[in-house]
This record gives C-alpha cells, sequence and structure tokens, in this order.
C-alpha cells in the first residue's frame, strides 16, 4: 500500500515541474521591446508560419505516421485562411502590416482560437497568454493608428477595424475636371456608344445594376461591374487585381473587346484631335499632348474625388449616437461578431485583401451553375493554386444602391448576399432577424456625394 502514495508524489512533481517548463517555454517578450519585436517574437513563439505559409519548416515528428496526417490538415487548413509570411516580412523590415491581416489577428486573440488546442498540446510556447494577449492588442492599436486611422472617429471607435471615410484626397483640380469629361465621353468605345460612366453612373450608386454590363455591339461581360465611388481606397482594382493602380483600372476596358473594343490609344486620339476645345483644354493640362498614360492618368484623378463621405454610420462613428437606430447598432455589432470585419475593413469597409470565395462550404458546386473564367478570381493573373477562386474583397459602402451582389452578380437583394456570405465564408446559418439587423446596418453605409445623398435612380 505505501506504493500508491509513491506514485501520487512523483506523478505531483512531474504536474509541477510541466506546469514550469510551460511557463518556462511561453513567457511573454519583454515589455521593453518596441511594440512590432514583441508582436514578431510572440507569432515566432507561436510557430505560426507552420501552418499559415506556402513553404512551413516542419519538426522532424512531421512524418510520424500518427502526427503527420494532422499536421497536414492544419498545413492545409491554415494556409487556406491566412497566409502570414506577409505579416512577418513586415514587422521584420517596419513596413505597415495589412488592414485584413491586423483584423484576423485581432479577431482570433479576442476569440483565443489561435493556436488550437491540439496544436498547443505539442508546442508549448505557441499558446497565447493572457500577458500575450494584451500586447498583440496593444500592438494592433497602435499599428492601426499610425498607418490607417482617417482620424475621424471618436475616441469611443478609434481603434475600430472600420473608419469613416474621409471627405477628399488631394488632386489637381485642372486634371479632375478633365477627367470628368473624359470618363462621360463615349468616343473611348469604338463605335461612340460607351463611356466610363455607362457601366459605373454617378447617379446608380456607381455601378449599372446589372448582372453583366453591356459591351459594344450588345456583348455581355464575365463579371459584375464595381462600384467607382471609393475605388480610390482598394489597395488593387478589378475583382482580380489586375490593375495596381487607378490609371491602370482605366486603361483596361477601352481595350477590352468585350467591353469598349478599340484597338488602340491611337484610335481613340484620333477622335479627341477633332474636337478643338477639348484638345486645347488637355494641352493646358497635359502639355506633351495625349496618350494613353495622360488620359488614364486624368480618369483617375477625378476618380480620386468620388469618396461618398457623411454616411449615417460614418456620424455615428465620429460620436452621434442617435445617427443609428437600435436595430441598425445590433446589426453593426453582428457584423463584427460573425468576423465579417476581418475581411470588410478600413474607410471603405472593404478592398484591403483577396480572399477565398467558399472558405467553409463548396460556393460554386452549390450555385449550380457552370464555371467560367472569371471564377478564377486572381488565379486568373497569377497562376497559383491557392489564388483559385479568391477575389478583391468589395467594399461595402453605398451597397444599397449597388445591386445584384457578388462577384458573379447572382445575389439579387442584400438578403441574399448576408445569407451567402455568412454560410459560405463564415459557416453559420443566421436567424432572419439577425440576417435583418444586418442588412439594416449596411444599408445606413449610404454617403454623399458632392455634398448631397446619394440614391438609387434605378431603383
Amino acid at each position: 500500500m505505501r506504493l500508491f502514495p509513491k506514485i501520487l508524489t512523483g506523478a505531483g512533481v512531474l504536474v509541477v515541474i510541466a506546469g514550469a517548463a510551460y511557463h518556462l517555454s511561453n513567457s511573454a517578450p519583454s515589455a521593453d521591446l518596441p511594440r512590432e519585436r514583441q508582436a514578431l517574437a510572440i507569432l515566432e513563439d507561436g510557430q505560426c508560419l507552420m501552418c499559415h505559409s506556402e513553404h512551413p519548416d516542419l519538426p522532424f515528428y512531421a512524418s510520424l505516421p500518427i502526427a503527420e496526417g494532422m499536421i497536414r490538415e492544419d498545413i492545409a487548413l491554415g494556409y487556406r485562411h491566412t497566409d502570414l509570411s506577409g505579416v512577418y516580412d513586415a514587422l521584420r523590415s517596419g513596413r505597415k502590416v495589412d488592414e485584413a491581416t491586423l483584423a484576423k489577428i485581432e479577431r482570433v486573440v479576442e476569440k483565443e482560437t489561435m493556436p488550437v488546442a491540439r496544436f498547443s498540446m505539442m508546442h508549448w510556447g505557441s499558446a497565447i497568454t493572457g500577458k500575450k494577449a494584451r500586447m498583440l492588442k496593444e500592438w494592433i492599436r497602435e499599428h492601426r493608428a499610425k498607418y490607417y486611422a482617417t482620424n475621424l472617429a471618436h475616441s469611443v471607435f478609434a481603434f475600430e477595424p472600420v473608419q469613416p471615410v474621409m471627405d477628399s484626397l488631394p488632386v489637381d483640380p485642372a486634371k479632375v475636371a478633365l477627367g470628368e469629361k473624359l470618363f462621360h465621353d463615349p468616343r473611348f468605345s469604338a463605335d461612340n456608344t460607351i463611356s466610363c460612366a455607362s457601366c459605373h453612373g454617378l447617379d446608380t450608386g456607381g455601378v449599372d445594376n446589372e448582372q453583366f454590363s453591356d459591351g459594344v455591339g450588345g456583348k455581355k461581360g464575365g463579371v459584375n461591374a464595381p462600384t467607382v465611388y471609393n475605388a480610390a481606397l482598394n489597395f488593387v482594382q478589378f475583382w482580380d487585381g489586375r490593375a495596381a493602380t487607378l490609371a491602370e483600372q482605366a486603361g483596361g476596358p477601352p481595350m477590352n473587346p468585350v467591353e469598349m473594343a478599340c484597338q488602340s490609344w491611337d484610335e481613340i486620339i484620333d477622335k479627341l484631335k477633332q474636337d478643338k476645345e477639348l484638345t486645347a483644354e488637355f494641352l493646358a493640362v497635359y502639355p506633351d499632348g495625349y496618350s494613353g498614360d495622360n488620359l488614364t492618368d486624368a480618369i483617375a484623378e477625378f476618380e480620386k474625388t468620388l469618396l461618398t463621405p457623411n454616411s449615417r454610420f460614418d456620424l455615428y462613428l465620429k460620436g452621434d449616437s442617435s445617427a443609428l437606430t437600435a436595430q441598425e447598432i445590433r446589426g453593426y455589432e453582428l457584423f463584427k461578431s460573425n468576423d465579417c470585419a476581418t475581411c470588410h475593413v478600413g474607410a471603405n469597409l472593404g478592398g484591403q485583401s483577396y480572399e477565398l470565395m467558399g472558405l467553409k462550404a463548396d460556393y460554386f458546386a452549390d450555385r449550380g451553375l457552370a464555371m467560367t473564367e472569371e471564377d478564377n478570381g486572381r488565379y486568373k493573373e497569377t497562376g497559383t493554386a491557392r489564388d483559385r477562386h479568391r477575389f478583391k474583397t468589395p467594399g461595402l459602402r453605398n451597397i444599397a444602391l449597388t445591386a445584384p451582389y457578388l462577384h458573379d452578380g447572382t445575389a439579387r437583394t442584400l438578403e441574399e448576399a448576408v445569407d451567402v456570405m455568412t454560410k459560405y465564408q463564415v459557416g453559420r446559418s443566421l436567424p432572419a432577424a439577425e440576417r435583418d439587423d444586418i442588412v439594416a446596418f449596411l444599408k445606413t453605409l449610404t454617403g454623399e456625394y458632392r455634398g448631397r445623398p446619394l440614391d438609387a435612380q434605378n431603383s
């Protein structure tokens, strides 16, 4: 009988030793380190890149029969959700971390969902302790304030993942005036029937409210036209991100055979040269004359003015508690608690990252339509397997005016869009009341243009 107490004593000693080893291996970095170095140390201790990178360094036991399957599964799932390689690179080089990844890290820290339990059991130093969590949250707050705050939010909302949109961006007024004329000029199309405004009407939410837009000769595009409003706030342009700037985007449709169908910039310039008044104005702004670069530069400068501030949601973030109803406030809280604000971030509530369509379920299999080239998303441009079905997250401002929704235009209403996104991106089926609260919130995102509230002329 004396053996049993000895066994208990030995077990107790092992527990104490294990606990001490755990705390020693999982200590937080020094508070004297700069915030960025603290964050990097925590992520490195957590071995996040083992699951959130393309080419992880795996431990020796990753090839063991029992461990291999679990580890490969965790890697595939983690990398599918988020690639953290860019975060490590940014923290090491003193550059900014993108807004969407900041919001994702913040959210998993709040929910205490990372790292997964079975990973922490095998890697004691990886767990996010309370002290580490506080350090990460403080780093995110400071990083967001330094790089992304519009400095318009009330102190209560200063560190939210979304921000009020600014009233304006710096522009050249002469280029803006010229660019506005060019934006509305149908001579950019082969048959002089289609302008930029044909698909991006400023009186219809910056879109045409069609599933697919009409091109020259009645041809139809293969993707839903995004709004031009607030496009200046996007990190890239087009659903597939093939244009890095507004000017690059403006140069795409004129040469697209399905859209404006011109053969060259010379074709457009020859027509514009016949307009003496326009040519005189153009030369006053661009003394070197017409060129594709100058034309798209002017259009881009105009598009920088297409911001829509002062939505009711903006007023709420600025401190007007009466700007939203109780239902709309509930909708905003649901928007955040359902992780919508981990992708729809910043002043434009989106447009800052590429995200996988069908993260939690196979959207394309359930859709019941034939696959198209446009369904490949970012993969069209990169050829990288991980990019298949990834799209630039659309901004949500003025979303009540821009139906239909999604890259394929299959969601006809906001209710449908919310149902699709919560099912395929969040993995939840919301009660109708919660869905309606989120829709009510989304309708508060309609802003003003040139001092007047936007409305839907096509409705």
